[in-house]
């Protein structure tokens, strides 16, 4: 990757949806549900369901659906059961990008995120044609303000991290595997060390850098898909200036 400063970029774009609090909180309950199904209710074990948690209870989810969240995903509590499916295809440009669904109904939204791509000029492919050009891996990001290099280096790699980048203006960038980044957020958790982001994603081996018209249709593009209640995420490979990004 180029460097975290986009990751950080394609954060804040999704930060405009988060922001609305019944659509955060419809995201957060499918991925406690999806984390109590794949790997038990019990968050002492469950470093996935753990970090969920966490995320909802910081966007102040009450207490009482964070419980019947996780008995439903643990098949306590009947409900609507969910299904991870990634759709992946082209946005315009030929950018790459993968689409993370949680949903109740694959017939439903298939369709829904193909007319997206058609719209934006791009197109939905078959699985298997971008993600070779993505590797699953967590990230972690650390302020800089106040925080000594060496102490972050030191605690990040004890714990399991596989690097630390350094290179950026703003962050620490800790590169972990996608099972072990909330274990490494522990770790600086009882270091003291404060941390900004922290989760499992898609990162794309190599970047497609846009401007102008371009760029504005694929955050179009991105946009749209996480309007719809059934994305959780979206990933691309696209590499947007700041000054660029700005002015869009």
């Amino acid at each position: 990757m180029s460097g975290h400063s986009k990751w950080v970029n394609i954060r804040i774009k999704k930060g405009k949806m988060d922001s609305l609090r019944g659509k955060a909180f419809t995201r957060l309950a499918k991925e406690i549900i999806a984390a109590a199904r794949a790997g038990g209710g019990d968050p002492n074990s469950n470093l996935r369901l753990r970090n969920a948690l966490l995320k909802a209870r910081e966007a102040s989810m009450p207490q009482d659906n964070i419980k019947r969240n996780i008995m439903r995903g643990t098949g306590e509590l009947e409900g609507t059961q969910y299904e991870e499916i990634t759709y992946e295809g082209y946005g315009p440009a030929g950018v790459a990008v993968m689409v993370q669904c949680f949903t109740d109904n694959r017939n439903r939204t298939a369709p829904e995120v193909r007319s997206v791509f058609r719209a934006a000029g791009g197109n939905m492919g078959e699985t298997g044609c971008v993600s070779y050009l993505f590797d699953h891996k967590g990230i972690i990001l650390v302020p800089k303000a106040g925080v000594d290099e060496d102490t972050v280096m030191m605690a990040a790699l004890e714990a399991g991290a596989e690097d630390v980048k350094t290179e950026g203006e703003e962050h620490y960038e800790i590169i972990t595997a996608p099972h072990d980044v909330y274990l490494v957020k522990e770790a600086l958790d009882k270091a003291g060390i404060p941390v900004d982001e922290a989760e499992a994603r898609m990162i794309p081996q190599t970047t497609v850098t846009l401007t102008g018209k371009d760029a504005q249709q694929v955050i179009k593009l991105i946009d749209i898909l996480e309007e719809n209640d059934d994305v959780q995420n979206v990933y691309s490979n696209v590499d947007i200036p700041d000054e660029e990004l700005a002015h869009l």
